[in-house]
C-alpha cells in the first residue's frame, strides 16, 4: 500500500501504516509494540530495545484470523499487557465486514501466552470477554489500581442511541469479568458526535493523586478526536459520579502541522523510566478517498508527554514540541 508523502516539517511518524497503537516496555528492557494492521487480518508483536528499533524490528505473527465466523473478519486494536507471569492480548474481531443499521458485529477476546518471550511459545484463545449484553463491542484495556485489576471498553447499549459509550468493571480473571459495570461516557458533546456518536480507545494514565482515562471519539476521518476523563485516585472508579470528563477535545486536527484525526492513544514510559511517553494515531493528510476504515495511511506518532500547571496532560502542547522538535 502507498504510502502518502508528507510535507517538510510536519510531524513525523515512529512507525507507518498502524493505527491504534499500544507500546509496552517490559521489564526485560524491551518496547513491545502491536497495532491494527491495515488489511485486519492478523496480530503481530514486534520488540526492540529503544524505541527507534521498533521501525526496523521484525514483525511476529502470533495469530491470524479464521476463514469464516466469528474471529474471521476486522481483526481490530490489539493491546499487549502482562498479568500474573503470563502475556495477554486483548482484541476486538468480527463475524463480518457487513454492517447493520451502521453497526459493525464485533466483539472483545484475549489471547494467553506463558512464554517469558511473547514472540515465541503458543498462544492460546481465552474466548470472549462477556459483558452484560451481546451487542457491538471493541477496543478493551485493562489495568491495576489499589490492589484491584479493571477492564475498560466501548460498547454499544442497545438502550441508548449512538455507537459505543465507554464502561468500566473489576475482573476476576484476565478474561471474565465480575460485579457490575459501569457507564463511565458516553458521547454528548458536538465534538463527539461528528459522524457518529463515539466513544472508543480509552487508555489509563496514574499521576499522584489522580487517574486519568484518555478516549477517542466521532468518525474516523479528520475529525476523530480525544477527549479525557479523571478521577481522583482514592475514588471508586465504578461510580460513575468519580469521573469528570472534559468539555472539550484535548486533541483534535491541526492542519498546521499536517495531524488529521489525531486519537486511539496509549502511554508507555521512556527508557529511563522519567518520562511518561504519549502513543496515538493520526492521518498526515486530511482528504481520504472512500472509507476511513480502509484507508491504510493511520500512522503511528511517539512523543514525550507534558503536563500543564494544574497537574492534568497536556496532549495538544506536548505534539507542538514534538513539532518544533522537527524544525
Amino acid at each position: 500500500m502507498e504510502v502518502q508523502q508528507r510535507a517538510l516539517h510536519d510531524i513525523q511518524p515512529l512507525i507507518e501504516q498502524r493505527a491504534d497503537p499500544f507500546i509496552y516496555r517490559h521489564s526485560d528492557g524491551y518496547y513491545y509494540f502491536v497495532a491494527s494492521v491495515p488489511e485486519y487480518d492478523r496480530i503481530e508483536i514486534r520488540r526492540a530495545q529503544n524505541l527507534e528499533g521498533l521501525i526496523t524490528s521484525t514483525p511476529v505473527v502470533i495469530w491470524r484470523k479464521r476463514e469464516t465466523g466469528i474471529l474471521s473478519a476486522n481483526i481490530w486494536a490489539p493491546e499487549l499487557h502482562f498479568i500474573d507471569d503470563k502475556w495477554y492480548v486483548y482484541f476486538a474481531a468480527a463475524h463480518t465486514t457487513e454492517t447493520n443499521e451502521g453497526l459493525f458485529d464485533h466483539r472483545m477476546y484475549v489471547l494467553e501466552n506463558e512464554n517469558a518471550n511473547p514472540l515465541e511459545g503458543s498462544w492460546t484463545e481465552r474466548g470472549q470477554v462477556r459483558t452484560e449484553w451481546e451487542s457491538f463491542a471493541l477496543d478493551a484495556t485493562t489495568f491495576e489500581h489499589n490492589g484491584s485489576r479493571y477492564y475498560v471498553w466501548a460498547q454499544k447499549d442497545p438502550n441508548i442511541e449512538g455507537n459505543s459509550n465507554l464502561y468500566i468493571s473489576k475482573m476476576s480473571n484476565p478474561w471474565t469479568l465480575i460485579g457490575s459495570q459501569t457507564m463511565i461516557s458516553m458521547p454528548e458533546y458536538d465534538w463527539e458526535i461528528i459522524g457518529y456518536k463515539v466513544n472508543e480507545g480509552a487508555a489509563f494514565l496514574r499521576k499522584g493523586n489522580r487517574v486519568f482515562l484518555s478516549y477517542s471519539a466521532s468518525a474516523t476521518d479528520f475529525n476523530y478526536c480525544m477527549g479525557l476523563l479523571e478521577a481522583d485516585a482514592d475514588a471508586d472508579l465504578l461510580d460513575a459520579t468519580s469521573w469528570r470528563k472534559s468539555q472539550t477535545p484535548v486533541l483534535s486536527t491541526d492542519e498546521s502541522i499536517s495531524m488529521y484525526g489525531p486519537g486511539h492513544n496509549s502511554f508507555t514510559v521512556s527508557e529511563d523510566d522519567e518520562e511518561t511517553l504519549f502513543v496515538f494515531h493520526a492521518r498526515t493528510y486530511k482528504n481520504i478517498i472512500g472509507d476511513p476504515l480502509y484507508d491504510p495511511n493511520r500512522h503511528t506518532f511517539v512523543t514525550a508527554l507534558l503536563w500543564t500547571a494544574d497537574g492534568k496532560p497536556d496532549f495538544s502542547g506536548s505534539v507542538a514540541a514534538l513539532a518544533r522538535s522537527l524544525q
